[in-house]
């Protein structure tokens, strides 16, 4: 099959993707050919239409080797095997990302020309390119939607190479491609004419796009939230990064731990933030590793670390305004649960409640019997060995514990509408057993 040029590719393309219709869908061209493709997708689907905008980060003595890749609002993904074969030291990385986002941030301006991303949490996202064939852009982009809170990622392209949607598959949860040839030697001998498209074409483009689906827009409301805050917490010797939002009349405050040690970009830290914050709830996204530390898997399962950080964090945070005299709660995942339960059973903290998504408390070992929170244990039903692994661990606890199964999930509480049953089960946990207070500050 060969395309006339990629307007045409994108209306062959859109025919099969009928299955996403009916679906709260993104469409997201990779600049710049994919742009074209992706913008008759959206229009056949009558979908927002965006860019997504990624930067490889390269090697810095050989580049063309990626080690992770950045897109927008702080999205970011490092490979930690590359990091560590190649020898990319902490400041190394540091220097690439800040150069590689610069080039990102202009980009992306100079796309939109003022408009803002469209947010993905909680929606499917659809991945536009004219043709794959290496699969290093593709799979970047991919990546960094799941990291922008994508709950589903879909990957479409009128052609690519075997190899590359071999590996991509991996990446996301459905491709649609029209063509996979045998001989595969470049994605423009599948077009009769593919001209280089212009920054200006794509500009084009998005502004059509966005005055088609653009809603009504309301009347401005007063911002509810009395802090909506990038903070800093000092704890020990170094200083980590975190995201403070505290609602008007709060009931409490809950304070996430993160398994991987990066917090406040969490996509599913970050939707969950949002379901908890819309019912009187304060939260506390932050890192409980330095981006050099994460780069050791050893820190992210060195539970005695996380739980001393958490536990300096907290005392922090509970002497902060608008947040002294609120309950504290804690919300962990994979090894930041076990930290939250350490943190938890610590007496130098008031913990009210706890919940654990996914997590692995067996991994607090004795501290389990020393927590007196309540604290509620949500597994993906499809997630057989931290399934047994909890099972195991609320047998040891003699605080309030309670189970809850979501059916259908994994580990990552990827499939559609998983992670809203686990967000809409903490928000109801927190608001039941965090006490009701008075909000902070009032007389």
């Amino acid at each position: 099959m060969y395309f006339e040029d990629r307007a045409e590719a994108g209306r062959r393309l859109a025919e099969n993707l009928a299955m996403l219709r009916e679906a709260d869908v993104v469409v997201l061209g990779l600049p710049r050919g994919g742009v074209p493709v992706a913008f008759e997708v959206a229009r056949w689907l009558d979908a927002p239409l965006d860019v997504i905008v990624v930067r490889k980060l390269g090697v810095p003595h050989q580049p063309e080797l990626a080690f992770g890749a950045i897109g927008e609002d702080g999205a970011r993904v490092i490979n930690a095997d590359v990091v560590a074969g190649a020898g990319v030291t902490g400041e190394e990385i540091a220097h690439v990302e800040r150069r590689e986002r610069t080039e990102l941030e202009r980009r992306a301006t100079r796309f939109r020309a003022g408009r803002s991303r469209i947010p993905l949490t909680g929606r499917t996202a659809v991945i536009v390119d004219d043709g794959v064939a290496t699969g290093a852009t593709a799979r970047a982009a991919c990546q960094v939607a799941r990291t922008q809170g994508a709950a589903r990622v879909v990957l479409a392209v009128p052609v690519a190479s075997r190899q590359a949607l071999h590996l991509l598959r991996r990446e996301v949860d459905e491709v649609v491609c029209l063509e996979q040839p045998m001989f595969f030697y470049a994605v423009g001998q599948w077009y009769h004419h593919f001209d280089q498209t212009s920054d200006d074409e794509v500009v084009e483009l998005l502004t059509r796009a966005a005055a088609r689906t653009a809603p009504p827009q309301p009347v401005p409301a007063a911002d509810p939230r009395l802090r909506d805050d990038e903070v800093c917490v000092r704890a020990g010797k170094v200083d980590l990064a975190g995201h403070l939002t505290i609602p008007a009349h709060p009931i409490g405050v809950v304070v996430f731990a993160h398994g991987s040690g990066s917090g406040r970009h969490s996509p599913r830290n970050r939707y969950v933030a949002e379901v908890l914050q819309r019912a009187g709830l304060g939260t506390l996204l932050f890192d409980l590793l330095t981006p050099a530390e994460e780069i050791d898997r050893a820190n992210v399962f060195d539970i005695d670390l996380l739980a001393g950080r958490l536990v300096e964090v907290t005392t922090w945070l509970t002497g902060q305004q608008h947040v002294e005299g609120l309950p504290v709660g804690y919300f962990g995942a994979s090894t930041g649960a076990a930290a939250a339960l350490c943190a938890a059973a610590d007496p130098r903290v008031h913990v009210r409640a706890v919940v654990s998504r996914g997590g692995r408390p067996d991994l607090a070992d004795g501290a389990l019997s020393a927590v007196r929170a309540p604290t509620l244990l949500i597994v993906g039903g499809h997630d057989h060995l931290v399934m047994d692994l909890n099972r195991e661990a609320a047998k040891e606890m003699s605080c309030e514990t309670v189970l809850a199964e979501v059916p259908g999930a994994t580990h990552l509480f990827e499939e559609p509408g998983t992670l809203s049953k686990a967000a809409e089960l903490a928000r109801d946990w927190f608001t039941s057993r965090l006490p009701m207070a008075e909000p902070a500050g009032s007389a």
